[in-house]
């Protein structure tokens, strides 16, 4: 069998300010409709003020992620992004870069090679609301 490629592109509404929304089942959706069996999906998420990464997705572990996400990038701090540009987003960049903007994950049998309590989240950094999109690019026979 030949290696193929299917690229989705996908929307979702975020409310930013550290927004962070489960995606697992979108990305095992074109998995699925891609009909591969075997191969990797990347998430990505063009934009510089939003990542993608995984976690066990219960409200504990994802407000421990958004204390250290703050903690290494406080909002209430000067950013010279924001005095340069004056949009006031900068610590949203600066989160975004320590974050990454893809992930890749295998799948077999059609299913993504997740662990038991792991699920893919997009984190919307920005200081508004956004109707995000991501890609999601299937390689696999």
């Amino acid at each position: 069998m030949s290696t193929q490629v299917k690229t989705s592109s996908c929307q979702i509404a975020t409310q930013g300010f550290g927004d962070i929304l489960d995606i697992t089942g979108r990305v095992a959706e074109e998995v699925r409709e891609s009909g591969f069996q075997e191969g990797i999906a990347t998430v990505f998420v063009p934009g510089s003020t939003a990542g993608i990464t995984t976690i066990e997705y219960e409200s504990g572990a994802v407000e421990d992620l958004k204390k250290a996400i703050e903690r290494l990038a406080p909002m209430g701090i000067p950013y010279a992004h924001d005095s340069r540009w004056g949009d006031g987003n900068g610590f949203a960049h600066v989160r975004a870069a320590l974050m990454n903007p893809s992930l890749t994950v295998p799948f077999s049998g059609g299913e993504l090679l997740l662990g038991t309590w792991q699920q893919i989240v997009l984190c919307d950094f920005d200081n508004r609301p956004r109707n995000r999109k991501f890609l999601v690019q299937v390689l696999g026979s």
